[in-house]
């Protein structure tokens, strides 16, 4: 189920046009305008995907995720919003929010986010058939080695653009079933998974290189160094510079 949280119509069109363009004959969209009627709507329908702009009615959206993720912790949230501001960016990193989008946003960029988010979710049509399968069998083997060859497609290619179709596609497997098979068996999702070997790279990158942050993004396959920088950020707790220093400071015994 997915929840798009817009006050201005024609953006709430649009976001609407192309979220139906990626979803199933039975899954569920939702729509309002205003931050309260977002946490009302949550609170009833518990949607795995949410789209929140900044500025609504009632209630900014910051504040909207703040009060949802009291009750949906693991529900994957993006926001919408005509500012830059830091304070925002700095306070969705907190929430633990997808993405931070811009507007005005391409179609074809929040398709590539929509689709990203749709990957680290499992939907309930999926689920079920997994639970009564696994009451009937062990966890076969072919399962196990489409995820060995996920993994290895994916150490090889994580500095790309890569996203769960692409890596579904390589192995053969339905996204929606790889991304719940693959979250269960790795702990983590797909997208979180990706995202650590990039933060991971870059750590070696900032210790054994002098290269500017925007260099190391585009060498981990980041298209936006300031995502780039609120990623890290969430992943160790400091900025890119901070740990370089932090890395040099313990190097040089100080």
């Amino acid at each position: 189920m997915v929840l798009i949280v817009e006050d201005e119509l024609l953006e709430q069109d649009f976001l609407r046009s192309v979220v139906l363009d990626e979803l199933l004959p039975e899954d569920t969209l939702l729509t309002c305008e205003s931050g309260v009627e977002a946490i009302n709507l949550a609170k009833e329908h518990r949607p795995d995907i949410i789209i929140m702009d900044v500025r609504i009615p009632e209630l900014d959206g910051i504040s909207a995720i703040e009060e949802i993720r009291k009750f949906l912790p693991n529900a994957c949230i993006s926001v919408l919003s005509a500012y830059s501001d830091f304070s925002y960016a700095q306070k969705a990193v907190s929430l633990r929010v997808f993405e931070y989008l811009l507007k005005p946003i391409k179609p074809t960029d929040f398709k590539d986010v929509f689709c990203r988010m749709m990957g680290t979710v499992s939907t309930s049509e999926v689920q079920p058939e997994l639970k009564q399968e696994e009451k009937t069998t062990e966890v076969k083997p072919e399962r196990q080695y489409f995820i060995e060859e996920s993994l290895k497609f994916i150490k090889e290619h994580f500095r790309e653009r890569l996203t769960l179709e692409t890596v579904a596609s390589k192995v053969f497997v339905n996204p929606k079933y790889f991304s719940h098979v693959f979250k269960r068996e790795m702990g983590v999702a797909f997208t979180e998974y990706v995202i650590g070997l990039k933060i991971e790279y870059a750590c070696k990158l900032l210790e054994t290189t002098n290269y500017h942050a925007y260099r190391i993004s585009i060498e981990c396959g980041f298209s936006d160094p300031s995502y780039f920088n609120r990623v890290f950020c969430a992943q160790m707790n400091m900025t890119p510079q901070t740990y370089r220093k932090y890395v040099g400071s313990l190097k040089s015994g100080h």
